[in-house]
């Protein structure tokens, strides 16, 4: 269930492998042309029909969030390709001591795996989708090679450059799921500067495009317009297959052998729960209690700096310029455990920098202020992006709204997260030293967020894996403790969030599990 990330990367290694492959996605297809990049109406239409939130799109395809107890906006996309159609494509390795935060730093607990184990299918995964990056960042102990050069840094990436050197702090050319080159199918970036709303050209490294197209022409069988409602179990406790609901409304059952779900931090443990029964009351696979608990969403704090000289902050990728980890490592001195990694990003289009928002003085948004306010920031600003580390908080968690269903009758997710308090002492620490950074790169005035609403795209840690089936819903393959032939393989089953962008290494321990399954074949249970 899922055409994401992970998804992609179930069907295609499993097709390969002899497996007869079903694939149920509630979205569609996505062309190239169907996004708004290239089109004059771009701006307009990643408010509405691209907002990377469900709750503003409102697609057919999409599912409502209730986020009154929640300050940041879950974010996602369904549709072949998931999220990676409108993700930025920041290719990023978490850190080695990502791995062993409890063993390190006293808190959360450490993965069953380590960063070595994981690391052959990091490298496997960054051939594959044809990632852009420059080997050698010494952030990280392995020099780790990219099919593909960096993406130029541009103007905007040579001065922030030049202001990170002179405060002695770490950066690198950044490394983006977006080709720099021709690649297999993928024609070179344009530079559109509109990766958040879809790819007009294809040169990012959207599941649909790496993955799918090959599953299928190995046998895999991708059904859209496929709402599962729920997962079905017989008198064993094994799962029989899904319930789905077509575009008509009409029930289904998709039978099979193993169920594999790869419907991201949100959407899992809403269908776990929603398939509740009287062997499985609290939800499917959730002896241990944690289905939807300990939700990471990322807390993101923006940091912006007007510059004196034309930057030309309007060209893309959106994917980042520079990333650093100056910042990375826990220092205790700081007063938090753990840290974040930067990204400085370009700012887009006119609209981006002229928008009225509700409550503001119209004075101060149009006439005279707007034609200044263009003339100032419009390829003249830049932005550091802040991504801090979310540690797991049982209280932070997705369960099923008690009232609120979606268009098909099923039961709503609602979040209900804070942001911790060794977090927002990690924000305002990286805010005031990017606030340096810009002043030392030669910004005339800076304009932090300390936490964006709308920047919830990294949803992990609602089914987590572990050794121990009391603490934890399954092993480090994605298997299920509970249900042996189930195994999940999104973002859910994080043991800690990482302070960097997920997608890599969703991608790389799905891998992992799946060709464990595939290789362990013979031994698998499956139902009658």
């Amino acid at each position: 269930m899922g055409a994401g990330a992970s998804g992609g990367v179930a069907a295609l290694e499993l097709a390969t492998r002899g497996f007869r492959v079903v694939c149920l996605e509630q979205g569609d297809w996505a062309l190239p042309d169907d996004f708004p990049g290239g089109k004059p109406q771009w701006e307009l239409a990643r408010l509405k029909q691209w907002n990377p939130s469900p709750n503003m799109r409102g697609a057919a395809s999409d599912y409502p969030i209730d986020v009154t107890e929640s300050p940041i906006e879950p974010l996602m996309f369904n549709g072949v390709g998931g999220s990676t159609i409108l993700f930025s494509g920041h290719w990023v390795r978490a850190l080695p001591s990502d791995f062993r935060v409890r063993t390190l730093d006293g808190v959360a607990d450490d993965w069953p795996f380590t960063y070595e184990d994981l690391r052959p299918f990091y490298d496997e995964v960054t051939h594959h989708i044809g990632a852009s990056g420059l080997e050698g960042d010494p952030a990280y102990p392995d020099a780790h090679t990219f099919p593909l050069p960096p993406l130029p840094i541009g103007k905007y990436g040579l001065a922030a450059a030049k202001g990170m050197d002179k405060l002695g702090w770490h950066w690198w050319p950044a490394p983006n799921a977006i080709a720099s080159r021709k690649f297999k199918n993928r024609p070179a970036c344009l530079r559109y500067g509109a990766c958040e709303s879809g790819c007009p050209t294809g040169a990012k490294a959207s599941t649909d495009f790496t993955h799918w197209r090959e599953a299928i022409a190995a046998g895999a069988v991708l059904v859209t317009g496929a709402r599962v409602r729920r997962l079905a179990v017989d008198n064993r406790g094994l799962v029989t297959g899904a319930e789905y609901l077509d575009r008509d409304g009409a029930l289904h059952h998709q039978a099979a052998g193993v169920t594999v779900l790869a419907a991201n931090g949100i959407g899992t443990p809403r269908l776990l729960l929603n398939s509740a029964s009287a062997q499985f009351p609290d939800g499917l696979a959730n002896s241990s209690g944690l289905v939807g608990k300990r939700l990471m969403v990322h807390p993101y704090a923006s940091v912006y700096g007007t510059y004196e000289e034309e930057l030309e902050t309007w060209l893309g990728p959106t994917g980042q310029a520079l990333q650093s980890m100056q910042f990375y490592e826990t220092d205790t001195d700081r007063g938090f455990v753990r840290g974040a990694k930067w990204n400085l990003m370009p700012t887009g289009g006119p609209l981006t920098h002229t928008l009225w928002e509700p409550g503001q003085d119209w004075r101060e948004a149009f006439g005279p202020a707007f034609h200044r306010r263009l003339r100032s920031t419009f390829g003249r600003y830049t932005e550091w992006g802040i991504t801090t580390e979310d540690l797991p908080e049982e209280h932070n968690e997705v369960v099923l709204d008690p009232a609120a269903t979606d268009s098909d009758g099923i039961p709503v997710p609602k979040i209900r997260y804070t942001i911790g308090e060794n977090t927002e002492r990690m924000l305002k620490f990286h805010v005031d030293r990017a606030i340096e950074a810009h002043l030392a790169a030669g910004a005339t005035a800076v304009h932090p967020i300390p936490v964006v609403r709308d920047s919830g795209w990294h949803l992990l840690g609602t089914a987590r894996m572990g050794t121990d089936p009391a603490t934890s819903v399954v092993d480090e393959y994605g298997r299920a403790h509970d249900v042996p032939n189930l195994f999940i393989i999104d973002g859910s089953v994080f043991v800690t969030s990482t302070g960097v962008n997920p997608t890599a290494t969703i991608m790389a321990v799905a891998l992992r599990a799946m060709r464990h399954l595939a290789d362990n074949r013979h031994d698998q249970t499956t139902p009658r």
